[in-house]
């Protein structure tokens, strides 16, 4: 170890050696992103003097108004409950954040609702020691928590604080490896050992003010000084270790350091920035306000867990993307020109600006040439605007607003110089064509050089974009279309075939570009990527890159040496990777958000020299993308919760952006934390931010809310969501972060309860049960009166019906008994008819009988013949008997008169035959002497007849004797 720190003496102490490294103190030609965050930013004070970070990624910085957090969106201060300025952090494994401020020190650590809540420990300190100012370091050794006062060093151990006092003042304090240091203004450099600080080495070393000790190789430590330098500390040996930095280092002050590597060391001074130095005490880079910071007094410095550092300055904190694979060149520092065209060539980087050509060598040993240092050399007598830069014929050709030169031994060799060059094209047989102001030049090859050969005859356009298909031309012209000329065999003119613009099936006639890309040319349109259809002598969209482009607006397209297809769209720049397929599709297209917006007005320029090195134009320099690194980065996005308020009326924070677990911070919510929230709370405000520092305008998000929405949302770059007027439930928000090359976080989500109305609790629902039952016993029994008055209503409504449907049965009957009635008195009074006219019939036959009797009895006397008379007399008189005539008339009057003669003989069974016939007759209303005539007897005889029969019927006078005989056998 003594040969190796003999040997770095030797090497930074012998003469001509430290002018040797001071000639190479030259910065990377790369320049990682710088971020300002100044005061307005963060709405703290100005100064911030102490950085640190969680488990999280949340950073902390000690500021003048407090601790300062920020989780790459929002920014958030706490203050100290006496307002004092905080110098010093440290944040533990659990997630306390321990802070010192003027008479005071203790840590934040999280509450229930996720707010950071201040928890003192003055309290612990001896009384007598309370009053101690400012609070300048903290660190962790072991479990054990070191406070560093100018006066005091507190030692925090088991609830407990002792403390040390300084024997001239403690003027650093820090924990490296497993071992604790400090340094006192009398004793000088100590550790912390057996309960006690002890001397590092022998002998006094109080005239180093050592500002902070770093790792450096094995067991060996690398020793800051305030103004004499660096010191490699091995065991209890101390060796001075020249740098590339030391003048600066002395001159500026240093003020703080850091190993941001295992080979790369970062020192902040008080006034000059920072630097950046290797094993071998080689500068590296330097940043100050020159290379964008905000101010040269560095506080301190501090590398995050992405490898990027932060700075915290006497005003602001600034942010570098240090292992960003995006880096930017700038040729002229002093000038931030355009930048539009780049090449590699000669081992040097020439790089085209809207002020000239210049150029840097590269150390083609390192495979990120950004990491190549140098200064830009400008090319003499390039001033202007360079167009172009092409490697024809291992000749460098630039195209410039004065003309066409080629460069040769880093100077320019006029070629063409009537008219402003925009590019060069290489020809079959080893002849360019130069793209001007006004058409094309042709340029011979012979003995090595080119020379102008004259004007191509038959175009005097203005093109820029050219693209050469064998003896065919295609060039671009930006307002009028796309030009397809024919070259002659001696391409000293060319014949114009057509002006291909929307009429041909371009979607315009402006922003037309040409482009040789796979073999092929195409053109670049607002409205996608055209080829030219041989066929059909139109354009139409391109089958290659239809798939990959639809109808974006594309301005630049180049293919890479390993056929990836490299592209400007939207002011966007991005690569078409082949090889890595995507779901269904054999490509992934990659943006780089980084870059975004940065291209020059109108175009693009993109340079891939290899997948180490591709180069992008841009309105300030050049970017330099290291795609290998970019794309292999594997490390996945996090997503943290900011804050969630409650809305009714106003908000209400319930979540501040901590998890807590009940000794510290923890990275997921616990049961504990669960908000239950009364139901006018039901509004909710979510903000969330992505762990990536430096881009996180590049993150997307998706969320959901479990037990409202259905699924994930489109991914969005908004950090906020809103929801209004939930229903009462519980619910879980969850949230996920993608960045720019598709890593997905795992979603951080929170859990919270709203809690129903007091109308919607389950005693209320208990209550509208028990209303509810009471309201239906209430309506049943109403109900059930109700039906039984209806019932009632109802049988009498059907008794009435009955009533009114027997009355119109009765009527009806009535109507059918009297039409049955009268059709009986019809039928009576038609066989009463027949009847009468049978006996009348019997009268008028009893009548002729009778007279022709009375003749017959006359003849006897008048004649002879008695004898025969008498028979004939005797057979009349029985004729007259009409007992078969009186039988057929008592049975067909019985029909006609219901039985009536049955009848009456039932109730009288005095009558005789002749009684019964006397009542028929009387019954069909007979004359009495029609009667005598039938019955054969005298008018004497049937008034004889009807007294007998009156007695037998027991008839007094009063009684008519035809109305009884109407009545009686009914």
């Amino acid at each position: 170890m003594k040969i190796f720190f003999s040997l770095v003496i030797f090497l930074f102490l012998v003469p001509g050696c430290s002018s040797l490294f001071s000639a190479r103190a030259q910065n990377t030609i790369g320049w990682p992103s710088v971020t300002n965050y100044s005061s307005m930013d963060y709405k703290g004070g100005a100064q911030t003097s102490d950085i640190a970070q969680d488990q999280n990624g949340i950073l902390y910085f000690a500021n003048d108004d407090g601790l300062l957090t920020f989780n790459g969106r929002y920014w958030k201060i706490y203050a100290l409950p006496n307002k004092a300025q905080v110098k010093a952090i440290a944040v533990d494994n659990e997630g306390r954040i321990y802070v010192g401020g003027h008479d005071e020190l203790g840590y934040f650590a999280p509450g229930k609702q996720g707010t950071l809540v201040f928890h003192s420990l003055r309290s612990l300190v001896p009384a007598g020691e309370r009053q101690f100012a400012d609070i300048w370091n903290i660190v962790f050794h072991g479990k054990e928590v070191f406070f560093r006062t100018n006066e005091s060093i507190f030692r925090l151990k088991d609830n407990k604080i002792t403390t040390f006092d300084a024997p001239g003042g403690w003027r650093l304090l820090a924990n490296v490896g497993t071992r604790l240091f400090a340094e006192d203004k009398r004793d000088g450099f100590v550790t912390f050992s057996g309960n006690k600080w002890v001397p590092v080495i022998p002998g006094v070393t109080n005239h180093l003010k050592i500002k902070a000790i770093t790792l450096y190789r094995g067991d060996t430590l690398l020793v800051y000084t305030m103004k004499d330098g660096l010191f490699l500390l091995s065991g209890t040996t101390l060796f001075r270790m020249p740098s590339e930095a030391d003048p600066y280092l002395t001159s500026a002050v240093v003020n703080c350091a850091r190993q941001i590597s295992a080979d790369r060391f970062m020192v902040g001074t008080i006034s000059g920035g920072c630097y950046i130095i290797d094993l071998h005490g080689r500068l590296v880079q330097k940043f100050s306000r020159r290379e964008g910071i905000q101010n040269n007094n560095i506080k301190s410095i501090f590398l995050d867990r992405d490898h990027n550092l932060w700075l915290a300055l006497e005003n602001g904190v600034d942010f570098i993307a240090y292992s960003s694979a995006v880096t930017r060149i700038h040729p002229d520092r002093e000038d931030q020109v355009n930048c539009g065209v780049v090449r590699i060539f000669d081992g040097k980087l020439f790089v085209g600006t809207s002020n000239g050509l210049y150029f840097v060598p590269l150390d083609f040993s390192k495979s990120d040439l950004s990491f190549s240092k140098g200064t830009f050399t400008p090319v003499p007598n390039t001033k202007g605007m360079v167009w172009g830069l092409s490697e024809v014929n291992r000749q460098l050709l630039l195209g410039h607003n004065d003309g066409g030169f080629a460069i040769r031994n880093n100077q320019p060799v006029p070629l063409t110089t009537q008219h402003g060059v925009f590019n060069f094209f290489a020809l079959p047989g080893g002849e360019a064509l130069a793209s001007t102001y006004t058409g094309l030049e042709l340029l011979s090859f012979k003995g090595g050089s080119f020379a102008d050969a004259g004007k191509v005859n038959g175009i005097y356009e203005a093109l820029r974009y050219v693209a050469i298909d064998r003896q065919t031309v295609w060039a671009s012209h930006s307002f009028r279309g796309v030009f397809r000329l024919r070259l002659s065999a001696d391409h000293r003119s060319v014949v114009p075939d057509t002006l291909y613009g929307k009429t041909s099936g371009l979607p315009s006639n402006v922003n037309n570009f040409v482009f040789p890309v796979r073999g092929r040319v195409v053109i670049a349109t607002g409205k996608g990527i055209y080829e030219f259809d041989e066929t059909h002598k139109r354009f139409r969209p391109s089958p290659l890159f239809k798939p990959v482009f639809q109808e974006e607006s594309i301005r630049y397209l180049v293919e890479d040496d390993r056929s990836n297809i490299w592209f400007v769209s939207n002011q966007r720049v991005g690569v078409v990777d082949f090889h890595k397929p995507n779901g269904k599709q054999p490509f992934t297209i990659i943006y780089f958000p980084e870059i975004t917006a940065q291209n020059q007005a109108g175009y693009g320029y993109i340079y891939p020299y290899n997948q180490e090195n591709v180069f992008i134009g841009s309105g300030k320099g050049v970017y330099h993308l290291n795609y290998s690194k970019y794309s292999g980065d594997k490390v996945a996005p996090t997503v943290s919760l900011s804050a969630v308020k409650a809305v009714s009326g106003k908000d209400s924070l319930i979540f501040d952006g901590y998890f807590f677990n009940g000794k510290g911070a923890s990275k997921q919510q616990e049961a504990d934390q669960i908000v239950s929230l009364p139901s006018r709370w039901n509004s909710f405000h979510f903000e969330y931010s992505p762990g990536l520092y430096g881009q996180n305008d590049h993150a997307e998000f998706s969320y959901q809310l479990s037990g409202f929405d259905k699924g994930w949302s489109d991914w969005s770059s908004k950090t906020e969501k809103d929801y209004t007027n939930l229903p009462y439930g519980m619910y879980t928000f969850s949230v996920k972060v993608r960045n720019n090359l598709g890593a997905i976080s795992k979603p951080v989500q929170y859990t919270f309860i709203v809690q129903p109305a007091w109308y919607e609790t389950a005693w209320a629902y208990l209550c509208y049960a028990l209303l509810a039952g009471w309201v239906i016993y209430l309506l049943t029994g109403q109900q059930k009166k109700r039906l039984a008055l209806q019932q009632k209503k109802h049988e009498e409504e059907q008794q009435r019906r009955a009533y009114l449907h027997q009355l119109e049965l009765d009527r009806t009957e009535k109507e059918i008994i009297a039409l049955k009635n009268d059709k009986l008195e019809s039928d009576v009074m038609f066989k009463n008819k027949e009847l009468a006219t049978i006996t009348m019939h019997l009268v008028e036959r009893g009548k002729l009988l009778s007279k022709i009797r009375d003749e017959l009895a006359a003849l006897p006397r008048k004649t002879d013949g008695s004898n025969e008379f008498r028979s004939i007399l005797r057979l009349l008189a029985e004729a007259e008997k009409g007992d078969k005539d009186w039988e057929h008339f008592s049975t067909y009057f019985d029909e006609v008169h219901r039985n009536f003669l049955s009848k009456l003989k039932a109730l009288y069974p005095v009558l005789s035959s002749t009684d019964l016939k006397l009542c028929a007759y009387l019954r069909i209303n007979l004359s009495s002497k029609e009667i005598a005539q039938l019955m054969n007897i005298s008018l004497k005889g049937v008034e004889i007849s009807r007294y007998r029969l009156r007695k037998k019927l027991g008839l007094s006078q009063e009684v008519n004797l035809f109305d009884f005989l109407m009545q009686a056998a009914n």
